[in-house]
């Protein structure tokens, strides 16, 4: 077996001493090419490369979410092959890893690279959903390249936070659960339309839901984890199937503190619920439209202002081996 490794040599929980420790494990299993990232894009970039290439059966993404990001849309360039492209590994390098860890494998970079030699030597793997999202046409933002995700969206507050949170980082500060809980707060006291939400979501054949605040768009569960503890908007997502909603419609003072109460309390039978709450499951179609420009990130990645947003729901999209 040939495979490419990308390591993303950024990633904040993996020194490079365990790095190289991975890397010789890796290689006694297989034939290895080992490349550090060097840009923003650069897995994406080896992604495609191997996507495109004739003889790598295997790619080996090291880092955070946002590094499996990338390389995923290498991978799928062109579009999405289960039998035709490479499978994809996950060793979790980042400081959440919500991706490998939907996936069941360990938070240990270690461990887990161990759990992905097993599962090669047993030939185990899953082919596993993905979701799509491309600018609408007959709109400004028709000409935005459409980007795969791994496990969530966000169009509106919890976008914003996660901007929030990428410019902290810029300035030097770590990525921790307590950095994310003071920019949730932040927005919440700067956010200006969190008692008339400026989204609409649109699906065919059904009738618009208009005035949602935030929209959260997850292709498995949990939606995240604040440390060991899996947070569900959407418990019924899931790798099988296409796509979740959640979306929220008021943001007053005591909505926020029953629906934080209910994240910080849901389970994989029951998320956020209430009379401003909108839940969908298994959805392959939808638009979400905003009056005014609003945050949106897809993975944990800031990709800035829209105004709309389509979404795919995209069943066997990728092999994984878990």
């Amino acid at each position: 077996m040939r495979a490419l490794l990308v390591v993303n040599p950024a990633a904040t929980t993996t020194s490079a001493r365990t790095r190289d420790v991975l890397i010789h494990a890796l290689a006694s299993e297989m034939k290895l090419e080992a490349v550090s990232t060097e840009y923003r894009g650069h897995a994406r970039d080896l992604g495609r490369r191997a996507a495109e290439s004739d003889d790598i059966d295997l790619v080996v993404a090291l880092g955070g979410d946002g590094t499996v990001n990338e390389v995923v849309n290498g991978l799928l360039h062109n579009g999405p092959h289960p039998e035709g492209l490479p499978r994809l590994a996950v060793v979790p390098g980042g400081s959440t890893n919500v991706f490998a860890r939907a996936l069941g494998l360990p938070n240990d970079a270690v461990e887990a690279t161990g759990a992905i030699l097993d599962a090669l030597r047993d030939r185990t793997e899953r082919t596993v959903g993905l979701g799509l999202a491309a600018g609408t046409p007959g709109t400004e933002d028709e000409g935005v390249p459409q980007r795969w995700f791994t496990f969530c969206a966000g169009f509106g507050f919890d976008a914003g936070v996660v901007g929030r949170v990428e410019q902290q980082r810029e300035r030097g500060r770590r990525s921790t659960h307590a950095l994310y809980i003071r920019q949730v707060l932040r927005q919440f006291l700067d956010e200006p339309h969190r008692r008339h939400g400026a989204i609409t979501l649109e699906q065919p054949g059904e009738d618009p839901v208009t005035d949602l605040v935030l929209s959260i768009v997850c292709n498995t569960s949990p939606w995240t984890y604040l440390g060991n503890r899996p947070v569900y908007a959407s418990p019924k997502a899931s790798f099988d199937t296409a796509l979740d909603v959640l979306g929220l419609s008021k943001l007053s003072t005591p909505a926020v503190a029953r629906y934080a109460t209910q994240l910080l309390t849901s389970s994989p039978e029951r998320g956020p619920h209430g009379k401003h709450a909108l839940t969908l499951h298994d959805q392959t179609d939808f638009t979400l439209h905003s009056k005014v420009p609003l945050p949106f990130q897809m993975d944990g990645d800031h990709l800035g202002l829209r105004t709309s947003v389509t979404f795919t729901g995209v069943r066997r999209a990728l092999r994984v081996i878990v």
